[in-house]
């Protein structure tokens, strides 16, 4: 599709800008100055159909299935987007005194004290803006933790099937990572772990349920043997989808973790953003949360910044504040059997679909899974990959699952159809999917070429993330 500038031509555009004020810029140097404005010039009937059709080319969960296994990109009831967008909210300035914004100092109290109730922490912390962002966040009080009693622990433990933003947030914050190994089944080695454990390692951070899409068998002898060698449970929470409502974090032994509000509890996710990855805390750990915390007293609801122990600020103001409307909105829609709801079907999707493929394509852990699950391209034939298979999925209006990770499982297809696809789209997924492997053995060059039905056919995934385009220059 050509740009918007390829369709300008002179005279079309009528807009007018009105003259400058006299003087209006006298203190803006000349080198800031910008003197060439460029306008298209394109009619309004133009404009509006070049956008109606840019936005035909764009795949969304909106318009179909979105199945990327540990990211979650499930339909978003539009009822959280008008909660945020009502005028009490929008209209809120950041600056403004707590007593002049009691109901959005409210809804943070509710939405913290909501999360700590579904997770067994007992406080949470909304500033973090990402789930990276609230791993960030959970280091460092893990860090002020062992700082404040005097120990010096420099070593966090991460399995080898975690997000890859785990080992990035600990080395951020001066940690030294060791890997822990998997066993074949998808659970922690424990014996492995075993070995790692002494007086330098600071905590370990676990999914749970891990990026395989398995709960791990082993979790509360995990939890055991950290606590005996005083070491910290770490969870991430990037997953939660899978246990909210049915069992707690808190109750698996794990002393910190975050939330990703933009998976979990239906805010947009992908894009860049925006997001919210709120940190709760055990009881002993509160004392660290960043600043300032919402609390209530008489009534009134106040920010405490007089936090000795806090890591201090996390981020301007409190959070990516309309994202937190739209989970709190999420949350009292359902309520607690709702939420509970949300983690079986998400079980039970998955399962479903798991067991309908896995006769088709190869399951390399053979374990009734949670949200999600993982196939990979082994005895495909006719040398058809993961990435073949992922894009043909683009002609038959499904986006491709998450490929090639979890790293540990060659040529990975990670499946997550949420709680909200339906038993009929579900049943449609199979379709494709089983379509696409006869296709693989009857017409292999036809999948290696696809995509062929959608407007940009298959690109060079290397070129075009080592050397983007990320500037239009006029001709």
């Amino acid at each position: 599709m050509s740009l918007i500038f390829d369709k300008s031509a002179p005279g079309r555009n009528r807009i007018v800008l009105p003259p400058a004020e006299p003087d209006c810029c006298s203190d803006i140097p000349d080198e800031l100055m910008n003197t060439g404005l460029d306008i298209v010039d394109v009619s309004e009937p133009d404009m509006v159909r070049y956008y109606t059709g840019l936005s035909r080319m764009n795949f969304g969960v909106d318009t179909g299935m979105y199945p990327l296994g540990s990211c979650t990109m499930k339909y978003n009831p539009k009822i959280n987007e008008k909660s945020a967008a009502l005028e009490g909210f929008t209209g809120a300035h950041p600056l403004a005194e707590p007593d002049c914004s009691q109901g959005a100092l409210r809804l943070c109290f509710e939405l913290a004290r909501d999360l700590s109730a579904l997770t067994g922490m007992s406080a949470f912390s909304l500033a973090p803006a990402a789930g990276s962002h609230g791993e960030l966040t959970g280091v460092m009080i893990i860090k002020k933790y062992f700082e404040k009693k005097g120990e010096k622990r420099d070593t966090i433990l991460i399995p080898d099937s975690a997000h890859g933003t785990n080992p990035a947030s600990v080395a951020m914050c001066g940690f030294s990572v060791k890997e822990v190994k998997s066993t074949p089944g998808g659970d922690v080695d424990i014996d492995h772990l075993a070995s790692l454990l002494d007086g330098s390692v600071a905590g370990m951070m676990l999914t749970s349920p891990n990026t395989l899409g398995l709960f791990d068998r082993n979790i509360l002898a995990i939890s055991e043997m950290l606590h005996k060698n005083g070491s910290l449970f770490y969870g991430d929470g990037a997953n939660l989808n899978a246990v909210i409502g049915t069992a707690k974090m808190r109750d698996m032994g794990f002393d910190v973790m975050h939330i990703n509000l933009h998976k979990t509890f239906s805010t947009p996710h992908g894009g860049g953003g925006p997001g919210a990855g709120p940190v709760g805390v055990a009881d002993f750990l509160v004392p660290f949360l960043p600043a300032p915390v919402v609390e209530c007293n008489h009534g009134m609801y106040t920010l405490d910044y007089d936090r000795p122990d806090s890591v201090g600020r996390m981020h301007s103001f409190y959070g990516n504040f309309l994202v937190l409307v739209k989970a709190y909105t999420y949350i009292r829609m359902l309520g607690f059997e709702g939420l509970r709801e949300v983690s079986r079907t998400a079980v039970l999707n998955a399962n479903y679909l798991m067991n309908s493929l896995k006769q088709t394509y190869n399951l390399p852990i053979q374990r009734t899974c949670m949200h999600e699950f993982v196939l990979n391209d082994k005895d495909i034939p006719n040398g058809v990959t993961t990435n073949d298979i992922a894009k043909r999925l683009l002609d038959y209006g499904f986006h491709a699952p998450t490929v090639y990770f979890p790293l540990l499982i060659p040529g990975a297809m990670m499946i997550e159809p949420t709680e909200t696809e339906s038993r009929e789209s579900l049943d449609e997924f199979v379709r494709v999917m089983k379509r696409i492997r006869d296709e693989a053995e009857g017409d292999p060059e036809l999948v290696k070429q696809a995509p062929v039905t959608t407007p940009v056919k298959r690109v060079d995934a290397v070129a075009a993330a080592r050397k983007p385009v990320l500037k239009w220059e006029k001709k």
